[in-house]
């Protein structure tokens, strides 16, 4: 029998699994097919028979190997670009995608009120003395409105039986007696608009029910009732059957504790979605059946068995499975019903209005527990004043892609409690935005308690210079964080000192550039190196990276000087930081080192990185 030794001897080629483009893969596929099939086709021209197949083959395996690529890519945070895949990674670790934030200002509600002889002193006339309710309307001058979130009762007293409300004279008889008082108090009042919505829902029985919301960049889902005066809550997942509920307090000592929390049981309830994109919200219900509701949390599954008369077998379609979610395990699901849905929308940086700017009563509820006259009642109202002492704060715009992403690895590793650092620094970013939001956090040590952890936050204003983070952001934060902390451990919430700069630096140019230009070019890329968003609080300040900026400008032959000064206090109009720092001071081996949680700013560009030519 004669033995085939040409095929035993068949060259045999490496093959390489690196080939992933079209020409490489047509490229081993040419090379396999002449050295296996060398007698079959030797024609691989793109125009031949053979090339054609060659290049459907190359063309499958190109667009296959992207695809694995691009999928693989798109299962880390860090390398995923779908906004789709991005979302369900936001989801499964936790962070819900918000739109823009509100802001939050102190407003100041100053009132006049007729002055009474008291013995020999004279008071305010307690019996105009008004309540200003919450839901009234501020807004500032550029068209921000604020409402007030909590009732302001000028009677209100001290345990002393003094008014609390801080009082001057507004008017003086012709004896120079008092014959009228200003009262001012302050509250807290929040940004952006409501809106009421109502949805006619069907007869039929759909669970987890959906709807969405028209308006986008909705900051807090206030109030859901259907027909049926059901209140529907908010809470983190379906499978959360009970909530913690503020109830007024009665008791003897409601003027220390406003509110009781009490836990109230929630089989009307409801989660909520943002898109991306759209920034508008989805709402999803429930699985149960309203109709058919149970007292039973957990189903009995021999409710749902199928009685086997005189049978020994069954179709697999004699049960449905579904009927084990008809019960309120995972909530209620809308039914026959009309849902009247109040939410609050609306914020952004731009809502951080400046000082003394919010002037306008838009919507005035007031009321008069005493029963004044009516020409009495009408002066007080006519005499209502507001305005904001201080700048409002917390407002942002919605977080950027990369900024959702760069919190799912700190929010997976998590798991609703606080134990690192990244632990925390993940909650402090994903506080609900209608609480006002942190810009930048950084947590250091205790040197003084091993216990306890410092945490500085800073804000923004609405021209995103750097601000104090109000106090009622601190209050809401130190609320929200007491809720994951471990219970041996202290956060201590301190602000982030903020260090202005001013840079001066010098060049030398070439013959041919031209001198104005090429400062201007310096300063441009100065400008975006120093922008905010690209410093976090305790970062330092490299001076090899300045030198870098400069020497690859086109044009420079040379640098002459480079100096930080830092700046505070207020020149010619523009303000400044109170935070004295010493650049000699904080600079070693060409880096320049932040106090302790300080961050660096550069607040006034236009006028704080200043150039010249030698």
């Amino acid at each position: 029998m004669a033995i085939d030794t040409k095929k035993k001897f068949l060259p045999v080629r490496s093959r390489s699994y690196l080939n992933k483009d079209f020409d490489s893969l047509r490229a081993q596929l040419v090379e396999y097919a002449k050295t296996y099939f060398p007698d079959r086709i030797s024609d691989f021209s793109e125009a031949s028979v053979g090339g054609m197949f060659l290049d459907f083959a190359s063309f499958v395996g190109d667009n296959l190997s992207f695809y694995l690529d691009h999928q693989f890519s798109e299962l880390d945070p860090s390398t995923a670009v779908e906004v789709k895949n991005i979302e369900r990674m936001l989801r499964s670790a936790g962070i819900k995608i918000t739109g823009d934030s509100p802001a939050v200002a102190t407003v100041r509600f100053t009132i006049e009120v007729p002055a009474k002889q008291a013995g020999s002193i004279y008071v305010p006339d307690a019996s105009t003395l008004p309540q200003i309710l919450k839901g009234t309307i501020v807004t500032s001058q550029s068209g921000i409105s604020f409402e007030l979130i909590e009732d302001i009762d000028f009677a209100k007293t001290d345990r002393s039986g003094n008014l609390v409300a801080s009082i001057t004279i507004a008017t003086t008889t012709t004896a120079n007696l008092p014959n009228s008082f200003f009262l001012s108090i302050d509250e807290v009042c929040i940004s952006g608009a409501k809106k009421t919505e109502t949805f006619s829902i069907g007869n039929s029985f759909v669970p987890f029910r959906q709807i969405s919301l028209s308006k986008p960049n909705v900051t807090e889902i206030i109030s859901i009732k259907d027909t049926q005066l059901n209140d529907y809550y908010e809470v983190e997942s379906l499978t959360q059957d009970t909530i913690f509920v503020a109830m007024t307090n009665i008791s003897i000592d409601n003027d220390l504790v406003k509110e009781n929390m009490e836990m109230k049981p929630a089989p009307y309830r409801f989660i909520t979605e943002t898109g991306f994109n759209s920034k508008k919200t989805k709402i999803t219900f429930g699985s149960g059946d309203a109709n058919t509701l149970d007292d039973d949390i957990v189903p009995d599954p021999s409710e749902f068995a199928v009685p086997l008369y005189g049978k020994r077998s069954f179709s697999r379609f004699s049960i449905d499975p579904n009927d084990l979610l008809k019960t309120k395990t995972l909530g209620v699901s809308p039914q026959n019903t009309t849902l009247s849905i109040l939410y609050r929308h609306g914020g952004g940086l731009d809502n951080n209005v400046s000082a003394n700017t919010i002037r306008t009563i838009t919507s005035l509820s007031i009321k008069f527990p005493n029963s004044p006259s009516s020409n009495g009642a009408r002066l007080v109202r006519s005499s209502i004043k507001v305005t904001n002492p201080n700048d409002a704060s917390g407002g942002e715009d919605a977080p950027t892609l990369n900024d959702l992403k760069l919190l799912i690895p700190a929010s997976r590793n998590a798991q609703s409690r606080i134990v690192t650092a990244q632990d925390l620094l993940a909650r402090v970013y994903t506080i609900p935005s209608n609480f006002g939001r942190v810009y930048r956090a950084s947590v250091r040590a205790n040197p003084n308690n091993p216990l306890a952890t410092l945490l500085f936050i800073i804000s923004r204003n609405n021209k995103g210079n750097l601000i104090v983070s109000p106090d009622s952001l601190k209050k809401n934060l130190t609320t929200y964080l007491n809720e994951f902390r471990m219970i041996s451990d202290a956060v201590d919430i301190l602000d982030a000192q903020v260090v202005n700069l001013q840079l001066r630096f010098s060049i030398t140019v070439n013959d041919s550039a031209n001198k104005t230009s090429t400062i201007q070019q310096i300063i441009s890329r100065l400008k975006d190196y120093f922008q905010i968003k690209n410093f976090q609080i305790d970062q330092i300040i490299a001076m090899n990276d300045i030198q870098n900026i400069i020497f690859n400008t086109n044009g420079v032959m040379a640098i002459t000087e480079i100096k930080f000064y830092g700046l505070t206090g207020e020149y010619k109009g523009r303000k400044y930081s109170d935070v004295m720092f010493n650049v000699a001071e904080n600079s070693q081996k060409g880096i320049l080192f932040p106090p302790m949680g300080g961050i660096f700013e550069v607040r006034y560009p236009n006028f704080d990185i200043i150039g010249s030519v030698n």
